[in-house]
């Protein structure tokens, strides 16, 4: 049963709940009535049923001299600000058939507002057709919860339960998960649990538990996790998007963020919840931790509770190769960044409890040579990586083709599951800098922050677009007309080389790694129960003769050749193959 969230009476009328164990009174405010106090009840919550209200009934919560919404609000008519809206129940799930399993899954990353030109859920659901032939087998969605504004990459959001009404409706994004699954299109959810945003944030007048001031993060005061209501809140959310949006999985932001000791409390619960409604739920961690804990198998080879954790170590490293770009959290794979490319690929993390430069000699990371690659998801581009740039400026605006086609051989070749942030299946240079709609000082406050953190990073030679002029999110946008099946043919060909070489391997037991080194040229071997995957790649322009035997059915990119002895990598080229078993 929820806790959190007003809930439809059978025989008609509303029950109105809300938890607010700071408040001496509560009342709910009703458009055209007076405010009707509500009633005390257990743990710190108030209740009240009003028996003429029902689905479209608007509502707020007035304590004291202020009208806030409801924090569990599934619906919003007029911003975090406005009235929070009783939803009719969704229509019913009508998965075409189960979601594929895990290690078929290769992800496309997009940003509702900027993926299409409509900005909207129904937008992406009549482009579904592209993403289906690009290859992709399944769509991330950035945050769509309720943000301050028409203008935010979702990480400010301060009403989970809400989908954003900039986007569109909730019946619009229930439909849109079901039209990516009649196409055979998995859909994942990110969703933030660590922080509220800073603008439309009301519940610390009647909940100020919900916080704990002894922890903060760089978005704002921590979520004590410690509460136990607190943790139901966010457990009763995840379960609203596998359940009753029909979402094959969540990606949660951030969870180092999370406040010990119940951070860890709250993870257990989590994965526990949200596999009791849906045991083959894809829950993928963002954790700078490298807590490999969370992402161990079970003797079946089953996740015990995470299904995979975004990689930034493999980013780090295959960026640091391909760029020579050492600023910032890059200076941890400035060292040997082709032995760190080596063993992302091979073993998952890079830092595995091992000090760490840039965090001032703290060790960082947990043994993850075990885990199989399924475990990680590897990308060279995603919207943090490429945000956290001054510009916003993609890969493809200034790297030249032979690289990127070499990251793009790579990542759909190696085992790990493959990450692709929105028009890079067509090596799109559209920029993706950081936009938001806050007002008054804090928007001022945004403005001043973004640019200092860049003219200190870049030493003051970076232009950083304003994130609160609107032109900076039209900028980002997707230029559609460059979506054509002639510039995705490359991608294409080599999902199909995926499909043939690396998806049959992933689906049985993995028995691990091993690689050779020589120069700037790697070749992995990762074995499976029914075969072995080999892979190799020269990062440099010096080219490299591997003693190597690709086998019949190998696929290359760049200047690769066997002459019967030797395997040959010109300057960023690649090889693979699988052997049996």
């Amino acid at each position: 049963m929820t806790r959190f969230g007003p809930v439809l009476l059978p025989g008609g009328g509303v029950m109105f709940r809300l938890w607010a164990p700071d408040a001496c009174s509560v009342a709910v405010a009703l458009p055209g009535r007076s405010p009707i106090a509500m009633e005390a009840t257990s743990d710190g919550f108030f209740s009240l049923t009003v028996s003429d209200a029902g689905p479209g009934q608007r509502y707020r919560f007035r304590i004291g001299e202020h009208e806030v919404p409801d924090p569990a609000s599934r619906r919003q008519d007029g911003d975090p600000a406005g009235w929070s809206v009783v939803q009719a129940p969704l229509p019913p799930m009508r998965q075409a058939s189960p979601p594929r399993p895990w290690h078929e899954v290769i992800l496309t990353e997009l940003h509702v507002g900027t993926a299409t030109p409509e900005g909207t859920f129904e937008g992406i659901a009549a482009r579904l057709d592209h993403f289906a032939a690009a290859g992709f087998t399944a769509i991330e969605l950035m945050p769509v919860a309720e943000f301050p504004g028409c203008r935010n990459w979702g990480y400010d959001a301060v009403l989970p339960f809400a989908p954003d009404e900039a986007y569109g409706s909730p019946a619009a994004l229930r439909d849109l998960v079901d039209a990516a699954h009649h196409r055979g299109l998995g859909m994942v959810l990110d969703v933030v649990y660590n922080h509220f945003g800073p603008e439309g944030n009301y519940v610390s007048l009647f909940a100020a538990r919900f916080f704990n001031a002894a922890h903060t993060t760089p978005w704002g005061d921590a979520i004590d996790l410690g509460e136990p209501l607190v943790r139901r809140y966010f457990i009763e959310n995840a379960l609203m998007w596998l359940t009753e949006y029909d979402f094959d999985g969540l990606r949660f932001d951030a969870v180092h963020a999370f406040a010990a000791p119940g951070g860890d409390v709250f993870l257990r619960e989590l994965a526990e919840a949200c596999r009791s409604v849906k045991p083959d739920a894809w829950l993928v961690l963002e954790n700078d931790d490298n807590a490999a804990r969370w992402l161990e198998r079970d003797t079946m080879g089953r996740p015990r509770f995470f299904t995979a954790q975004w990689n930034d170590d493999a980013h780090h490293a295959l960026h640091v190769a391909s760029t020579g770009e050492r600023r910032g959290y890059y200076a941890d794979f400035s060292k040997d960044p082709i032995a760190d490319v080596q063993r992302a690929l091979a073993e998952g993390f890079v830092y595995q409890d091992n000090p760490s430069t840039h965090r001032g000699g703290k060790r960082r990371g947990e043994p993850s040579r075990h885990l199989p690659p399924t475990a990680f998801v590897n990308f060279v581009q995603n919207h943090d990586q490429i945000g956290n740039r001054p510009r916003g400026d993609r890969l493809a605006a200034s790297m030249d083709a032979a690289r990127l086609d070499l990251l793009r051989f790579l990542l759909l070749l190696e085992p790990a599951v493959p990450l692709f942030f929105q028009g890079e299946e067509a090596a799109l240079d559209t920029p993706f800098p950081f936009f938001c709609d806050f007002a008054g000082e804090l928007g001022e406050a945004v403005r001043r922050g973004r640019r200092e953190e860049f003219r200190d990073l870049f030493h003051g030679t970076a232009e950083v677009p304003d994130p609160l002029d609107p032109a900076t999110m039209e900028s980002a946008k997707l230029a559609w007309d460059a979506l054509t099946p002639t510039a995705t043919a490359p991608f294409r060909d080599l999902v199909a080389h995926r499909e043939r070489l690396v998806i049959p391997l992933l689906g049985t037991a993995y028995l691990g790694a091993s690689t050779i080194r020589e120069g700037a040229a790697l070749v992995w071997r990762w074995r499976f129960a029914s075969g072995t995957l080999c892979l190799a790649a020269n990062l440099d322009t010096i080219a490299v003769d591997l003693d190597v035997t690709p086998t019949a059915g190998s696929v290359s990119v760049g200047d690769a050749d066997f002459d019967g002895s030797a395997l040959r990598l010109g300057a960023w080229s690649g090889c693979a193959w699988a052997e049996p078993a």
